[in-house]
């Protein structure tokens, strides 16, 4: 089905299963199609939707970097929710998409009724910002030059996508053939609006910091660009646990579907049962003995 954004951009969008809704939020390398592993396991429990960002075929590929912002893509999800009746969703963002489920956090928290944020904030890191510009016009650049087909097996070779490759060769060879089929005007875009215009996650911390939605920070250990800005993200979230997976790169879903799932559903069933707590604020100390001015 097809979903009508606030800008008239037609988004595609995907709606199985009953009960408790939760909303998919993609990648830049990914589609609604990434979150297949997902919606299958647990659409007998949830009503999963996941759609195609902007850019992304079947939806629209609207003209010009403006019609590309983050800010876009935050009024994107909330016309996807509005189109299907869904009052309040738990969000489940990977990376470009964990950015967007921050900014619903942030902007719209009556409709979140929890974050997972995964493998998220490449190029947040003030140390690598002008390196990560350069790098999202080197894309954007690539796409329009070489085609999806040849961007798509350079991505999928990169540091933090090859961990795929080496566990499930043709769970990467479907992701490297999904990638390949992407609009390169829509993945240029989306890497020169999108990627490169978006703030820091340092710049916009004071807002990060009002999140009140419970919020699961998931990361791979060897997803070196993530790492830091999870740390941060769990350290200005009072409502944020972080969890680090091991020998895992940067498609945390992707490379171990059924852990990913296992972890968001328990993660759900903790919130749903209003199990889930702010950190406690005496652990945020650096030292080792109870501070006598500290809450008791």
């Amino acid at each position: 089905m097809y979903v009508t954004a606030a800008d008239g951009v037609r988004l595609y969008v995907c709606d199985e299963g009953e009960g408790t809704p939760v909303l998919f939020l993609h990648e830049f390398a990914g589609d609604h199609r990434s979150w297949e592993p997902q919606i299958a396991g647990l659409r007998d429990r949830y009503r999963c939707i996941a759609f195609s960002a902007r850019g992304y075929l079947p939806s629209e590929v609207p003209c010009g970097v403006g019609s590309y912002s983050y800010t876009a893509h935050r009024h994107d999800a909330i016309s996807v929710l509005d189109a299907l009746g869904v009052e309040r969703a738990h969000i489940v963002g990977l990376s470009m998409g964990g950015f967007t489920a921050l900014q619903l956090g942030i902007h719209r928290p009556e409709r979140v009724q929890s974050l997972v944020v995964a493998a998220t904030g490449s190029g947040a890191d003030p140390a690598h910002r002008a390196e990560f510009h350069s790098e999202a016009e080197r894309i954007a650049e690539g796409f329009l030059r070489e085609g999806s087909a040849a961007m798509a097996r350079r991505l999928g070779l990169g540091p933090s996508r090859v961990q795929l490759k080496n566990k499930n060769e043709e769970c990467w060879r479907q992701f490297v053939q999904h990638l390949g089929e992407h609009s390169e005007e829509g993945s240029a875009l989306t890497s020169l609006g999108f990627l490169r215009l978006r703030p820091s996650l340092w710049d916009i911390a004071d807002e990060i910091s009002h999140i009140s939605a419970a919020t699961l920070l998931l990361n791979g250990d060897e997803d070196e660009a993530c790492l830091i800005p999870g740390l941060f993200l769990k350290r200005t979230i009072a409502m944020a646990a972080l969890q680090i997976i091991p020998r895992t790169g940067h498609t945390l879903n992707l490379e171990d579907p059924d852990a990913f799932n296992r972890t968001i559903v328990g993660f759900f069933k903790t919130v749903e049962a209003g199990a889930w707590t702010p950190r406690d604020s005496r652990t945020l100390g650096r030292g080792q003995i109870e501070d006598p001015g500290g809450e008791r």
